[in-house]
């Protein structure tokens, strides 16, 4: 087990390395196994393909990232939770800015969206009563917040997490207490 998850950092390794270098779409197998060293045999072994390894990357990063976090809390962890979350993708910003433009069948936003959007619906539940919280509603939050971490993330020079993440709570608290005092306005 050691020495497989050891071939696998090595494969990411090169794999991130040769992103920083050129666009996805340029990097075949054959080039992540000679940047480490290894046969094709046994990146295959590991992985069915260059986008399995992206997604790996992302999958074991992300979750040891977010291993000790509570899924419970109060309205300010949750927003700890984002920031957190924005400060890893941040720091990786040019992996991802580069991993969400892969286009087609195994594109890595696809991914990235099925397994982020859980986390935050767990998140968003929060601010809805439960008979509200119905699958509209809570896409509708969600993929407010993907879409924007996205836009954020594709911008080449992003702003830092903290810039970021007190922007979008700004604007969706200022929009909530907009659309608040408009239904409990005076003609209502």
């Amino acid at each position: 087990m050691a020495d497989s998850n050891i071939t696998k950092q090595a494969l990411a390794a090169a794999l991130c390395a040769l992103m920083a270098e050129q666009p996805f779409e340029k990097i075949n197998v054959a080039h992540i196994c000679e940047r480490c060293g290894m046969n094709r045999k046994s990146f295959y072994y590991h992985f069915r393909d260059k986008y399995d390894l992206v997604n790996w990357i992302f999958d074991t990063e992300f979750i040891a990232l977010l291993k000790d976090e509570r899924l419970g809390g109060n309205y300010d962890e949750h927003w700890s939770f984002v920031e957190k979350a924005c400060r890893y993708f941040y720091e990786h910003h040019e992996f991802y800015r580069k991993a969400l433009q892969i286009e087609g069948q195994n594109a890595f936003g696809d991914h990235f969206r099925e397994y982020i959007r859980p986390l935050l619906a767990e998140r968003v539940s929060c601010m809805l009563e439960p008979d509200e919280m119905d699958a509209f509603s809570m896409g509708f939050f969600t993929d407010i917040l993907i879409c924007a971490v996205e836009r954020w993330l594709m911008t080449k020079d992003c702003m830092p997490p903290e810039v970021f993440v007190e922007k979008l709570r700004r604007l969706i608290e200022q929009g909530a207490v907009f659309i608040y005092n408009e239904i409990s306005g005076p003609d209502r």
